[in-house]
């Protein structure tokens, strides 16, 4: 500490009180001067604490103040930040929740479509064998549609002859009744010539 340390803290001081106090002070100075007549060092000292404490005091309370307002928003901070943990915290059980409940529901309809997927199976495979077992009977019946044709087909080909041949015995039978009945004329007529003759002769006998 110099002297005009000392005079910024309102203290005038001697100059070998100074000397003096500067040497009590570092221990390293010793220094004599010759000054005005001596003051009680323990006034000079007295005041020198006082004003320093003073200034302490003052720092004390300015961070002290300091302290107290970061305090304060820090604790103000925790509050909010608290209150945001909770509020996350909510949010994320509620999320969990509602993963579960989809994990849940996800599961449940994996396990329906695998039945569906199975039943599905079964049902291709129940429906193929009927079909294969319908077309087989389709198989049958068009090989037998086919036959019952060929026989239809067959039986209009006799039938077609049978008429043809119905056709022409009508035709023959109609020329035979036309012969048969000019026979009968012509039977009729000799008989009734013969008849003619007969009693003809008989008259003349």
């Amino acid at each position: 500490m110099t002297q005009s340390d000392l005079k910024t803290c309102g203290v005038v001081v001697p100059g070998e009180n100074v000397a003096a106090l500067m040497c009590q002070l570092t221990g390293t100075v010793c220094v004599e001067v010759d000054a005005a007549p001596q003051q009680d060092l323990n006034k000079v000292l007295e005041k020198i604490r006082c004003h320093y404490e003073a200034i302490i005091g003052k720092h004390r309370e300015e961070h002290e103040c300091w302290f107290k307002e970061k305090l304060c928003s820090l604790c103000k901070d925790v509050a909010s930040n608290t209150e945001c943990m909770e509020t996350s915290r909510s949010k994320v059980a509620d999320l969990r929740r509602t993963l579960q409940c989809l994990e849940i529901e996800l599961q449940s309809q994996i396990n329906k479509k695998s039945a569906l997927e199975c039943s599905l199976a079964d049902t291709e495979a129940r429906y193929s064998a009927m079909l294969a077992e319908f077309q087989k009977h389709i198989n049958i019946l068009e090989t037998e549609l086919c036959q019952v044709r060929n026989g239809i087909e067959q039986q209009g080909q006799a039938y077609a002859a049978l008429l043809d041949i119905k056709s022409r015995l009508e035709k023959e039978i109609a020329t035979y009744r036309c012969l048969l009945e000019n026979q009968d004329i012509k039977r009729d007529m000799y008989f009734n010539l013969c008849v003619h003759n007969t009693c003809g002769y008989s008259i003349h006998m």
